[in-house]
């Protein structure tokens, strides 16, 4: 975008005040200081734990051109020309000027608020064609799988990791760019309304909702308040007549029951063969993927796919529902989930003693963690042993004790030993004792040092060892310390 395109969403007409430097480009757009590039946008926002606007000075030494940012900017950058939100130049000694040169800071009553109202303009001028995504569970999963689908026919911009949230999609939509003809966003929350929020910025013709869980029961209290915020997204999808198609999981009835209160299309999927789109004759092969037969207006198609467990058929029947409402080929859309792109969340990887690790410490809920339990139970068998390392799960509220109990009777089910780090762990631990394992094969621990140490006395050869837990429990180091031994083995 050029800078002219910043003073219109945030001023309005009047950009020629700044003369030749309104047509200069912006390369791209941050709030990290340390991420500003020669002709950037930084974002000074004021974060949990710092303040942006004490970096304006960082971003500009790293070349940003322009930066959106507060009042009190005035006061820690004096080497930019400020533009006031009434259009006048001011220097940092808050007299008027007619200095229009770089840098520039763009002084908004609320930086996140300009950084969407930017955003949402910028949207408004591309045409090309938003898919939105939300769900409890699989968001991230299924927006790569999605993204791989449209990008066989469309050029396609898709959220980058999990920047899913108020700060988040606004970036991607300033990533945007006339080229792109598709654009596949992740759309969380964390309270009711801000999936709305998001809609109304993105303008998604397309919604595709995955299920309905716990996560963040804490924050909204109820499993249909939950449901509340994540109906917003098919809710404020454009009519059938204009587009909308809201693709909504069969299989889940909280998302189901969606289909009445959204204008668009409806299209569902699942196992049920009452769905538009459906799967049956499942069969997973382990760490080789899976394979099933997918039916579609009285046609099967059969698919082997390099995606784990079987959970894994809904991500792919989300794929390639998407890739059908876009009127995509069955060729392109298989072609599509194919791609290995952003599919695989959890990561195999050989561990010590010439044991397995599966990495899919990303995050963590009930329903992933069973989820996870299934795909371990298909891997091993008799001559594999199966361990299962398993943190904290966060944000349940009151299902907060129920979702890690029903994790320990499951294991009890699959694992030969578990582990169990952190609180919230033991009630997975007590649970999974309580179900029949021997207090010989549990081990609830307090840190992952302490994991650590466990695991090590009890790796043997031929070991499949499942690594879980919530993000904020970095059970990622426990992964990093076994990985390492086989590294070092070598």
């Amino acid at each position: 975008m050029k800078i002219a395109d910043i003073w219109q969403a945030l001023i309005g007409p009047g950009a020629e005040a700044l003369g030749a430097v309104a047509e200069q480009m912006i390369t791209a757009t941050t709030v990290n200081s340390r991420s500003s590039t020669p002709d950037s946008l930084f974002i000074a926002l004021q974060g949990e734990r710092t303040d942006g606007h004490l970096y304006l000075r960082d971003a500009f030494s790293r070349g940003a051109a322009v930066a959106i940012a507060e009042p009190r900017s005035q006061e820690l950058c004096s080497q930019a020309t400020f533009v006031m939100p009434d259009g006048t130049l001011r220097n940092a000694e808050g007299n008027v000027t007619d200095r229009a040169a770089p840098p520039l800071i763009f002084i908004v009553p609320d930086s996140l608020a300009g950084l969407q109202r930017l955003a949402g303009a910028w949207r408004r001028g591309l045409s090309a064609v938003a898919i939105g995504i939300t769900g409890s569970v699989g968001k991230t999963t299924t927006k790569e799988i999605v993204a791989n689908v449209l990008a066989q026919r469309y050029t396609t911009l898709r959220s980058e990791g999990n920047l899913n949230n108020e700060i988040g999609l606004p970036l991607t939509l300033l990533r945007l760019t006339p080229e792109h003809q598709r654009l596949v966003l992740e759309m969380g929350m964390y309270a009711l309304g801000e999936i709305s929020h998001l809609c109304e910025l993105a303008r998604p013709r397309v919604g595709v909702v995955t299920n309905v869980g716990p996560t963040h029961l804490e924050r909204l209290g109820t499993i249909e308040r939950i449901a509340l915020a994540k109906s917003e997204l098919p809710q404020a999808l454009p009519p059938a007549d204009e587009g909308g198609v809201a693709i909504l999981n069969a299989d889940d009835k909280l998302v189901l029951a969606m289909a009445g209160i959204t204008r668009a299309r409806v299209f569902t999927y699942g196992l049920n063969p009452d769905s538009h789109l459906w799967a049956d004759e499942i069969e997973s092969r382990g760490l080789d993927g899976i394979r099933f037969q997918c039916h579609y207006a009285n046609k099967a198609f059969h698919m082997h796919l390099p995606m784990l467990g079987r959970h894994s058929v809904h991500t792919a029947l989300r794929g390639a529902a998407v890739g059908l409402a876009e009127g995509m080929g069955w060729a392109e859309i298989i072609a599509g989930l194919q791609e290995l792109r952003g599919q695989l969340r959890l990561m195999v990887v050989p561990g010590l003693r010439e044991t397995t690790l599966i990495d899919d410490t990303y995050n963590a809920s009930p329903d992933s963690m069973l989820a996870a339990l299934n795909l371990l139970e298909e891997i091993a068998n008799a001559s594999h042993r199966s361990i299962a390392v398993f943190g904290d799960m966060y944000e349940l509220g009151s299902y907060e004790e129920t979702g890690h109990r029903l994790v320990g009777g499951r294991a009890a089910q699959v694992v030969s030993k578990l582990v169990t780090v952190g609180e919230r762990g033991r009630w997975i631990a007590e649970e999974a004792l309580a179900c029949g394992m021997s207090v010989a094969d549990v081990h609830p621990v307090a840190h992952n040092t302490d994991a650590i140490g466990v695991l090590q006395g009890l790796m043997r050869p031929g070991d499949v060892i499942l690594v879980k837990g919530s993000r904020s429990a970095a059970l990622e180091t426990i992964v990093d310390a076994l990985s390492r031994a086989q590294t070092t083995a070598r």
